[in-house]
């Protein structure tokens, strides 16, 4: 596949989700607060910031995720 082509089909997606709103489905559950999630149009990725309110994800916000579901699993083992 050519790279224009790759990016005509990338823009077609945007373009779909900037008219109709993305399709956002949950990926995985962090905690009961904090979720992942992901737009099945054009794959873009959201999770919970502290506010509650659905953000990008980052690098960074992919790690402390990581963090989190690691200081939950180990709370859950030692009650």
């Amino acid at each position: 596949m050519k790279p224009i082509e790759i990016k005509e089909k990338f823009l077609n997606k945007k373009i779909l989700c900037s008219l109709f709103g993305h399709r956002i489905i949950t990926t995985r559950n962090i905690t009961n607060h904090f979720k992942e999630y992901k737009c099945t149009v054009c794959n873009l990725e959201l999770t919970n910031d502290v506010n509650g309110q659905k953000t990008f994800l980052t690098p960074e916000l992919k790690e402390i995720n990581e963090t989190l579901i690691g200081f939950c699993k180990k709370r859950l083992h030692t009650v």
